[in-house]
């Protein structure tokens, strides 16, 4: 919901189709719930990590899988074809990163192994965002989901996260087919800062009973 809330947003201030995100952020990670305990977002504090058990390039094969999956959820209930899209190219061929460098760092931990880790295998397939639409999604979902880990989501670390992560994305040319311009992408930027840290705002703490007691008897003392 927070992702399709931001993702609308982030859509009218680029005049891409807001409908197509809001729906197609419903549905763009059904995919999961073939393996939902699989995911972070399902875990307790008290579950262990599945992945623990898994090498890293298995752990990776389920994440990816989640895209796949959604497809042929969406094909079994006729979903439309522009939200096949945003679940297909949600995450282009972005890799994986938390589990490619696990990967590296157990290889380079066993002096013995002479094969090194093939990137290729840590990324997702694709495509990348063909449109405009499966480009706000793609950043829509990162943002909401890398804010969720600021311990502190001031201002100045909302803006410096969401431009961080643009960036990544735009020299790993995720958005080299997507017809995204450069100042479009600052005002997707600029929107997506403006409803992370309206979500996040710090609100005013109000006073307990007693101390409005206590300081209105220190006033008229």
């Amino acid at each position: 919901m927070t992702v399709s809330i931001f993702g609308e947003a982030a859509a009218k201030a680029i005049g891409a189709n807001a409908d197509v995100v809001r729906v197609g952020a419903l549905f763009h990670d059904i995919g999961k719930m073939n393996k939902p305990s699989y995911f972070i977002e399902n875990k307790s504090a008290q579950d262990r990590n599945r992945h623990d058990l898994l090498a890293p390039a298995m752990s990776t094969l389920i994440i990816i899988g989640h895209v796949r999956d959604g497809l042929d959820l969406g094909e079994q209930f006729h979903l439309p074809k522009p939200i096949m899209d945003m679940i297909e190219q949600h995450h282009g061929t972005t890799r994986v990163d938390y589990f490619y460098r696990e990967a590296a760092r157990i290889t380079a931990e066993n002096p013995h192994d002479d094969e090194e880790v093939e990137e290729s295998s840590y990324r997702y397939p694709g495509p990348k965002p063909q449109t405009k639409e499966a480009t706000v999604l793609m950043l829509t979902d990162c943002v909401e989901s890398a804010s969720r880990t600021l311990s502190e989501p001031t201002p100045a670390r909302i803006e410096k996260l969401v431009h961080e992560l643009a960036m990544n994305r735009l020299l790993d040319g995720q958005f080299d087919e997507s017809g995204v311009t450069l100042r479009e992408l600052r005002a997707l930027q600029d929107s997506l800062v403006k409803s992370v840290t309206a979500h996040y705002h710090g609100r005013v703490k109000y006073p307990s009973a007693a101390v409005v007691t206590a300081e209105r008897q220190a006033t008229s003392a």
